[in-house]
């Protein structure tokens, strides 16, 4: 039985088990009205509920295509926002915690990314010699820029051919709001190290001087990930020592020294698969969130492989640890009653060039 809808504060006070229990009632009393989308990242409790799970690629394909009349995101607003771009009009988006943000994406803003187009202007033409590429850990309004401007969005997954995909456009790239991500799959392309250059966005012109401006071919936002600029080339030496056969894998979010230690770098999804595919009883030294890689242990323990976490300091994504099962049947209930709570709205004119940002992401990774 499904008990009336309450304030979040009286949600906030059940215990785990009793909401584990009313959320398979929600469930199973919204059917296929409501889909729930989980991020990798996502704890445990809350990721055990999702119909869909994934990265940020994989989720964005799922909004597209969803037949449900409402959507849960559970991830961070960014997230949110693309489902509601690329969702039908009839459906609805809504993020469990409105707090679940972006610590990277709140590095860029379209005041400071405006900004920095029209200096750049002063040295070059930016809408004839550079495409400009978010990372789609951004605001709906810097995809809505990137599309105005020609450009494109990118995930970890695809984010080569994007890349690719921007040459080909114009000469140049700027890449926002993650550094490391532009960086690591630049070098991955043939790029020298100082052909990519950082717009530090306090400082007048990025900190850069003209000759370095023209010489660049991709201008670096000064941004990272909270959790994956964690993990340092000296974790990797020291548990090499311990284990010396250890397989090192990391997200190209982390920094270019830890990513030329790893045997592999690549997105969630390209973690998961190959710490699956892996022969039994390997080893595995991992950069990235700390549930998914808990996660990985557990399901692969039974195959003697064993999944580590990089970094001695536990860190996980502060924000994504927002969405909990309460905020989740909060949600839930909410919609049995016919109210519907922190609904992600993007703004029309911003939805609509943002769609076209995304809609060159999609046809890009096809």
């Amino acid at each position: 039985m499904i008990i009336s809808t309450a304030p979040i504060q009286d949600y906030t006070a059940l215990s785990d088990a009793e909401c584990q229990q009313r959320l398979g009632d929600a469930r199973d009393e919204l059917g296929d009205r409501l889909v729930i989308l989980g991020h990798h990242y996502q704890r445990d409790e809350v990721f055990a509920h999702a119909d869909f799970s994934g990265d940020s690629l994989k989720l964005s394909k799922q909004a597209a295509t969803s037949a449900a009349e409402f959507i849960i995101f559970c991830g961070v607003h960014f997230m949110a926002e693309v489902a509601d771009i690329l969702s039908r009009p009839d459906q609805v988006a809504i993020l469990p915690d409105l707090s679940a943000g972006c610590s990277m994406a709140d590095m860029a803003n379209l005041s400071n990314v405006d900004r920095a187009w029209k200096e750049l202007a002063s040295v070059i033409d930016p809408d004839e010699e550079v495409t400009p590429v978010t990372y789609i850990n951004s605001a709906a309004d810097l995809k809505a820029f990137c599309g105005l401007h020609g450009g494109i969005v990118c995930t970890s997954t695809n984010a080569r051919r994007v890349l690719e995909w921007g040459f080909k456009q114009r000469g140049k790239i700027l890449f926002f709001p993650d550094q490391h991500l532009g960086r690591n799959t630049g070098f991955a392309m043939g790029l020298p190290l100082d052909e990519m250059v950082v717009w530090d966005y306090d400082l007048p012109m990025g900190g850069l001087t003209k000759e370095q401006i023209k010489k660049a071919k991709i201008i670096l936002w000064k941004g990272f990930c909270s959790v994956h600029q964690l993990f340092q080339p000296e974790q990797i030496d020291n548990f090499l020592k311990q284990y010396p056969q250890t397989k090192i894998i990391s997200h190209p979010e982390c920094s270019f020294e830890v990513c030329q230690k790893s045997d592999y770098v690549g997105s969630t999804e390209y973690i998961i698969k190959t710490i699956a595919d892996a022969a039994p009883n390997t080893r595995w030294l991992v950069g990235t969130e700390l549930n998914l890689v808990k996660r990985l242990h557990k399901q692969f323990e039974h195959q003697g492989k064993s999944v580590h976490f990089m970094s001695p300091t536990l860190c996980m994504c502060s924000t994504m640890f927002r969405i909990d099962p309460q905020h989740l049947l909060w949600c839930m209930d909410n919609l049995i009653d016919g109210n519907i709570v922190n609904q992600i709205k993007v703004p029309k004119n911003d939805a609509k060039l943002a769609r076209i940002a995304l809609e060159r992401m999609l046809e890009v990774s096809k």
